[in-house]
């Protein structure tokens, strides 16, 4: 088989266009083959002369494309390697855009064909531009491929470097938008992380303000959809959904109104209500796949938080078994499943059968939770204060004495 034999970079360029057209060409015979390889390699060679590497790129991409599925997988790569270095030829922005461009939707085309082998092309392609913009679109590119061809698990690692990527794309806000959005999508489709697929869905709610109201509307699904998967998580038990607008708007709209009041039971209010709401809407539950007993289960915990969070620090068992709904066996199992949760730090009175609360996790973070949290940031300050007058008061009549001993000893 013809192979690939780098030299110069100019004519690394026409051995792939050589090499790519020849195998395009094979099954035609060598009398209508050869002229048109040669047809081919001379407008190749007039792109380099003229810098038309736009012209260049689309001319190797045309028969790369007929090769995909008929070469190795290390030729294909030297070959795309080879047409994503043209980017680094131009100096014109706008010309390395439209490579990229061309590249990357050349290569998203067919994803379940060798989809590995694309998402490392598009990495490759990512790496070598030096425009911010276009690195995002080719990233971009790169999530889609991951989703269709199922070969999510070799762009995951990247969500961990997200923040730095947006420093360095200063994209808008429509662009984070989309990204958020097709990164949560990445993760759910891949049965990744639920927490990470819901934490870049709640990035995407966040974007939205209340003054955007139009462009709100656009984000209904995915707003309940977030609250459907908040519920559902076992591991999930608090959230800031109520403070976004995106969400707020599910309160007042006739499809999704059910969900937006289920969150409202989830994050500020126990058990009964829960019991309430599922008996009038049982069918409404089910049809958002959401398990009744598990349900349950996380209202249970959060139940508990919730009497956790009282002034008095202090929980009696008997309270816990009417809130919870559970036999006085079970008050302790509980107790040690909401500790298991890092819900909360406390201490069993078995004595005299009262929970001692040291901490306890908020399931909403609003301008309440701060006054407590000032509250206690302010009494923590005085309390050091004191400390520090104690120590400094016992330390003057210690120095002294040992300036005695010293006048003494002399």
């Amino acid at each position: 088989m013809t192979t690939v034999v780098p030299t110069s970079e100019d004519d690394l360029s026409l051995s792939v266009v050589r090499f790519t057209s020849e195998l395009a060409w094979a099954d035609a015979g060598p009398e209508i083959a050869e002229p048109q390889v040669e047809r081919l390699c001379v407008e190749a060679q007039e792109c380099m002369v003229m810098g038309k590497w736009l012209d260049l790129v689309s001319l190797m991409l045309t028969s790369a494309d007929l090769i995909f599925s008929k070469v190795s997988e290390k030729d294909l790569e030297c070959v795309f390697t080879v047409i994503c270095n043209a980017v680094t030829k131009s100096e014109d922005p706008d010309q390395i855009l439209e490579m990229a461009q061309l590249i990357s939707a050349k290569i998203v085309q067919q994803p379940n064909d060798r989809p590995a082998l694309r998402l490392k092309i598009l990495f490759n392609l990512y790496n070598l531009l030096n425009i911010p913009y276009g690195r995002f679109q080719v990233y971009m590119k790169s999530l889609n491929l991951a989703i269709n061809g199922k070969v999510a698990e070799h762009i995951v690692p990247s969500f961990k470097k997200i923040d730095s990527f947006l420093k360095e794309w200063n994209i808008g806000i429509n662009d984070q938008r989309e990204l958020f959005l097709t990164i949560s999508n990445v993760l759910r489709e891949s049965k990744s992380s639920a927490k990470d697929s819901f934490k870049f869905l709640a990035k995407y709610l966040a974007t939205f303000s209340g003054e955007d109201a139009h462009a709100m509307i656009e984000a209904k699904e995915e707003a309940a959809r977030a609250v459907v998967e908040f519920v559902k998580a076992p591991d999930m038990f608090q959230c800031d959904l109520l403070e976004m607008p995106a969400v707020g708007q599910l309160e007042g709209d006739a499809k999704y109104a059910l969900v937006y009041q289920l969150l409202m039971i989830f994050m500020t209010q126990r058990l009964d209500a829960y019991l309430e709401f599922q008996a009038a809407n049982s069918a409404s539950l089910k049809s958002y796949g959401l398990v009744h007993e598990d349900c349950i289960t996380k209202m249970r915990l959060m139940s508990l938080v919730d009497l956790g969070s009282s002034e008095s620090g202090q929980i009696p068992y008997a309270l816990i078994r009417d809130t919870l709904q559970i036999n006085d066996d079970d008050v302790e199992s509980w107790v040690v499943k909401a500790i298991s949760a890092k819900l909360l730090d406390c201490k069993m009175d078995q004595l005299n059968e009262v929970v001692v609360v040291s901490r306890c996790t908020e399931r909403v973070f609003g301008e309440q939770q701060w006054v407590v949290l000032r509250g206690k940031l302010v009494t923590w300050k005085e309390n050091i204060a004191n400390v520090i007058s104690t120590i400094q008061a016992n330390k003057v009549p210690e120095d002294a004495s040992q300036a005695m001993q010293g006048v003494m000893i002399r």
